[in-house]
């Protein structure tokens, strides 16, 4: 269409927003100001809290699939005398399992040892040798239990408050409620290890609230975010000018359109840019001493297991890479790091299976726990332990299986922690019945795990909310309690 022609057929709104217009174009960059879309402000800018807050940042550990809290952190020895024995069918009339048959199914006790530590007495597996030097720091609760009794509503529950699509993360709430400390670094980054788990970035998304706060996955090695490097031959002063150019247009279409989504997109394209030196530097360890790398054991090689649950070959490697990067990551004022590692899903094999990824996560684990302790910086960080439920008693006895050698799902019961940021460290909050099939003290729901979290974080869980589709959503949803029994 011709020029002239084109501008005829202009709208009223493109007309009182051209250039040509000083006077619609002056009452329109009113109304921006009024309502700060004219700046596109920093949507990663910190941000106070509703009350002073204990915890600053958060890295938080994913162990994909559910490990067993029956053979590492709630020791039974009830379970093990009755080993082999069936449960009443009034226990199993309206239990739902993911593969147990019910017919047939018997009580399966654990190889185990557990022994007291620490001042507090907390008693660990033998699995876990070097957490257990960390439990008067710790704060376990085998008193855990949700709705979710497969995989993906699980991690959908435990990660973004209900079992459903479409739900802002945790640390997409978090990062959405204080911001971030890092200039040049996400609010919120997610490192991986293992086969990748079941619900992948549904786990770190940020549903319904602006991009600028999901997760933003990073690499350990090589290029740290793909297609974050120049073409080749882009200059960085040609990709700077690239940048500013695409940051007009986008605050001209901001003014066009006053979506506020235009504001993400602005500190993507620009956060990018200066991640272009800040993530290689993130992920250069030569400036580590030999003593940090050798305690979060960086170089260690896997051992042989005949099994491909964990990931294969360089898990070792990897998760304790992703370990020290996470507390470089919050030296540098990322605000949640979440760790994710598949899988832990033990349906079979679960003594051999479980002992190696425990043997892979145990050092690099209370590592990180000891190097925060040291730096200053515990009391500030909060790091979390979770999966997405537990292991039955039962063992599974799935059609197809010579053996019974693992456990199925377990949602009424189950265990995690947290250390740091101003949790009570040596607690051990809770209790199971002497099988470990239900809780029998001090429940706690997903959802009073993250009431808790936000108050920590100096949120009023009811208060944290975005407006969505006319209704004002929340992590917890319509429940949650903050559990004082946790707090120092």
């Amino acid at each position: 269409m011709h020029p002239v022609h084109e501008a005829m057929l202009q709208t009223r709104r493109d007309f009182l927003t051209s250039s040509a217009s000083g006077i619609g174009l002056a009452a329109l960059a009113s109304l921006l100001q009024r309502d700060g879309l004219l700046a596109a402000p920093n949507p990663l800018a910190p941000r106070a809290p509703h009350f002073a807050p204990k915890a600053k940042a958060c890295i938080c550990f994913y162990l994909e699939g559910a490990p067993s809290q029956l053979d590492l952190w709630d020791p039974k020895p009830k379970l093990n005398e009755l080993h082999g024995q069936k449960l009443p069918d009034s226990m199993l009339k309206n239990v739902r399992f993911a593969f147990i048959q019910k017919e047939g199914a018997r009580l399966m006790g654990s190889p185990r040892k557990f022994t007291k530590h620490g001042q507090c007495g907390m008693e660990l597996s033998d699995f876990l040798p070097h957490l257990a030097t960390c439990v008067d720091d710790i704060a376990l609760i085998r008193s855990m239990h949700t709705e979710a009794f497969n995989h993906h509503p699980g991690q959908l529950m435990m990660n973004c408050g209900v079992p459903t699509f479409g739900r802002p993360s945790m640390g997409s709430w978090i990062t959405y409620g204080l911001g971030s400390e890092s200039d040049n670094l996400p609010g919120y980054v997610v490192l991986t290890a293992g086969r990748g788990s079941s619900g992948g970035a549904t786990s770190w998304t940020s549903g319904f609230l602006p991009t600028t706060y999901q997760g933003v996955l990073f690499r350990n090695q090589g290029e740290p975010v793909l297609n974050l490097n120049n073409p080749e031959g882009l200059s960085p002063e040609m990709q700077g000018k690239t940048i500013a150019a695409i940051t007009e247009l986008n605050r001209q279409h901001l003014i066009r359109s006053r979506d506020p989504e235009i504001n993400s997109r602005i500190a993507a394209y620009e956060l990018a840019f200066r991640m272009q030196a800040a993530a290689p530097e993130l992920l250069d360890l030569s400036t580590e001493t030999k003593q940090t790398l050798e305690m979060y054991g960086v170089d260690r090689s896997d051992p042989n297991i005949q099994a491909a649950r964990g990931g294969g070959k360089g898990q070792f490697h990897a998760f304790a890479k992703n370990c020290l990067l996470a507390r470089r990551l919050v030296e540098r004022g990322v605000r949640f790091v979440n760790l994710y590692h598949a899988s832990w899903d033990h349906h079979s094999n679960l003594d051999a299976e479980l002992g190696h990824n425990c043997l892979m996560a145990d050092q690099p684990v209370a590592a990180l726990i000891k190097d925060l302790k040291q730096r200053g910086l515990l009391d500030t960080t909060l790091v979390i332990w979770m999966s997405e439920f537990g292991r039955t008693p039962l063992g599974e006895n799935r059609p197809g299986f010579a053996k019974v050698t693992g456990r199925d799902h377990h949602p009424f019961a189950f265990t995690l922690w947290m250390a740091g940021g101003g949790v009570k460290g040596g607690t051990i909050l809770g209790k199971t019945d002497e099988i470990g099939w239900n809780v029998v003290e001090d429940p706690v729901h997903v959802n009073d795990l993250h009431a808790t979290i936000l108050h920590l974080f100096g949120f009023d869980h009811k208060r944290l909310t975005y407006r969505f589709q006319g209704r004002d959503f929340r992590l917890t949803d319509v429940g949650g309690n903050v559990v004082t029994k946790l707090l120092a």
